[in-house]
């Protein structure tokens, strides 16, 4: 079913090819609606054209007053030229950051300045108690936190002119602190509703700290030169297409944009992408595959506004679009990053086929080496799956007003993430080969699969939920003796659940022929009642978690089709409310970051509160309905969902 695919796609990819291409997109400062994103997207226009391919730009008009869905968009940033010098103490006098060495040296959207200011030394410069007894009106901050929060603190309320940002966030196991002291850590604004105000710059931790032990002793200056420019523009999706003989579609994604250099995150998605597309238009065109039943779509987007400024403007289009596949961060060299490939799967909002599809054509790649007796094989690369975490382009698409499922391929934890590190001798060439040769047969598979490949696909379904049952019941048995452990009712409210969710993915299947997977849904429900009984006697008899908070009745509907995003909303509140949420946020963080994502995908217009909470439980086993509620309310206040 798949080896004669798979062997002639693995065979056509090239790693080192890929590798070239993300050299070369790597030496585009590829923000969002830039000049420098443009430039990038032409030359992957360019390089699909020549492989063959359909190819165009859609270019939509972004300023600070469109919106895309629930969005809102921003304006156009040029950065021509900046530079930052220390003047005072004159001994000590230098260039900290010039823009032409390193465009990451600039906070991404910074405005125009020209003058020299004081410095006013902060630790994170996050909490109002760090501006006690410290004028920093006309001055410049230099802080280690969040550049957002310094910006709204320091610049927004007490009219500093500007940041110089000397942080360098953590990579939990991979990158603790000070492990990378002389890069620079990507910063950007975001001037969605809210004035722009102030520029940035970012400097090495080890260059912060010279600096804050300067400021022990003297009074630090620094001569600010900022040639920059906000304006109404452009942003830019390269689309690139494999037509089929029928109007359904499969759509595979990455995102072009991030500051120079961005090798592997996420030149390495995009230059895969790219590879992908190529090696599966050359079979096509020498007759070695057939033309697939569906058109294969290939999008090169900026993250996550590219989705949605696509898909807003195609809603036509979108019943179409059958399933989908992003491709974020996958060519690293896991011994220089520290990272493994994944395979995080869509939503349990969003029930489908698709993660288990990609991890199944996955373990196609799994023996690369025989064991020392010459049987059995394993890989020479690490891989797991993992659930559904969003933060890149798949989270739009499989958002259920959306649709689309859409699993992802990327590599996590990376040691270099987000900082000039990233760079093109970080990206493993075989790595590139791997992900191409994986997501071209996905692609094909699922743009040429009928009636025989949507049975056994459903086949594929059963087995790995009826796996997945035995595994999770025998894991509730173990471990039944601490005192943590889910008690006999809950151990079933959770397997109803998953049988629950397993019906809809089988149903998902019939997206591809219209086969019978009623014989399959009852067997397994039957299959899991079956191992319940067995162990139903092995569990302890707890009550069922039965959390008791205000807004649990509540029935949030939401107002925009696509994710939220009440960060730009809460921009335009005044002080009070802007520091709420960043409270909130910071308890979010604490328990789970993708707990927003998941109340805004249950929200159906007809689930409770609590009855989205408890499904967030099953899907994640967080606990976590006090902070649902919150979020709704904060949704309800914004104006984005309504109670």
């Amino acid at each position: 079913m798949f080896h004669k695919f798979w062997s002639l796609i693995r065979d056509e990819v090239s790693g080192p090819a890929a590798a070239r291409a993300v050299a070369e997109i790597a030496r585009h400062h590829r923000i969002q609606a830039s000049p420098g994103f443009r430039r990038a997207a032409e030359w992957v226009r360019e390089e699909a054209a020549r492989a063959g391919l359909m190819t165009g730009i859609n270019s939509f008009f972004t300023d600070s007053a469109t919106r895309f869905w629930g969005a809102a968009g921003f304006q156009e940033w040029d950065a021509r030229a900046a530079t930052l010098h220390l003047t005072a103490p004159a001994e000590s006098a230098c260039k900290l950051a010039d823009f032409r060495d390193l465009p990451l040296h600039l906070v991404a959207r910074s405005l125009p300045f020209d003058g020299e200011a004081e410095v006013v030394v902060l630790e994170k410069g996050e909490e109002e108690a760090e501006y006690e007894g410290k004028d920093v009106a006309g001055k410049v901050v230099l802080a280690r936190g969040n550049v957002r929060r310094v910006h709204d603190l320091a610049v927004v309320r007490r009219g500093a002119v500007g940041i110089i940002y000397d942080g360098m966030a953590e990579q939990e196991l991979v990158r603790p602190a000070w492990a990378l002291p002389d890069a620079v850590q990507y910063t950007s604004f975001w001037w969605q509703g809210q004035e722009p105000q102030g520029f940035g710059f970012a400097l090495t931790p080890r260059q912060g700290e010279t600096l804050r032990r300067l400021a022990r002793e003297h009074t630090l200056r620094v001569r600010v030169h900022v040639d920059a420019s906000l304006y109404s523009g452009w942003l830019e999706v390269v689309e690139a297409f494999i037509p089929g003989e029928t109007d359904e579609e499969i759509v595979l994604v990455a995102h072009l944009c991030h500051p120079q250099p961005s090798a592997n995150d996420n030149a390495s998605g995009a230059a895969a992408l790219l590879e992908t597309a190529r090696a599966l238009a050359a079979l096509i065109e020498r007759g070695e595959l057939a033309p697939p039943r569906r058109t294969i779509r290939f999008l090169w987007v900026p993250e996550i506004t590219g989705s949605l400024a696509w898909l807003s403007a195609s809603e036509g289009r979108i019943p179409r679009l059958v399933a989908g596949l992003n491709l974020d961060m996958v060519g690293q060299d896991q011994e220089q990053c520290g990272s493994s490939l994944l395979v995080e799967s869509p939503p349990d909002a969003l029930p489908s086929f698709t993660g288990a599809l990609l991890a199944r054509l996955r373990d196609l790649l799994l023996p690369e080496a025989k064991t020392f007796g010459g049987v059995g094989g394993y890989p020479l690369f690490r891989t797991a799956d993992v659930p559904f975490g969003g933060g890149s382009d798949h989270y739009v698409f499989s958002d259920p007003s959306v649709g689309v499922p859409m699993p992802m391929l990327i590599q996590w934890p990376d040691r270099y993430y987000h900082t000039s590190a990233d760079t093109p001798d970080r990206v493993d060439p075989k790595m590139l080969g791997r992900v191409a040769a994986l997501s071209g047969l996905y692609a094909y598979w699922l743009a040429q699969a009928g009636e025989r490949e949507a049975r056994w696909l459903a086949g594929e379904l059963s087995a790995r939920f009826r796996q997945r049952v035995i595994a999770d019941l025998q894991a509730a048995r173990t471990e039944a003796d601490e005192a943590s452990a889910p008690g006999r009712e809950e151990v079933r409210r959770q397997l109803e659940y998953r049988v629950d969710r397993h019906r809809e993915a089988l149903e998902s299947v019939r997206r591809l022929a219209p086969v019978d997977v009623a014989p399959y849904q009852a067997a397994d429900a039957d299959f899991a009642a079956q191992e319940y009984r067995r162990v139903a006697d092995d569990l302890p008899d707890r009550p069922a978690p039965t959390p008791e908070v205000e807004g649990m009745d509540w029935v949030p509907r939401r107002r925009f089709r696509g994710p939220a995003h009440p960060e730009e909303e809460v921009a335009r509140r005044d002080a009070a409310t802007r520091d709420r949420w960043w409270e909130f946020q910071q308890r979010v963080r604490k328990t789970a970051s993708v707990l927003p994502n998941l109340a805004e995908y249950w929200a159906d217009g007809r689930r409770t509160v609590g009855e989205i909470a408890a499904l967030i439980r099953h899907e994640t086993g967080v606990e976590a309905t006090a902070l649902v509620a919150e979020y709704f309310r904060w949704l309800a206040d914004l104006g984005l969902v309504e109670i």
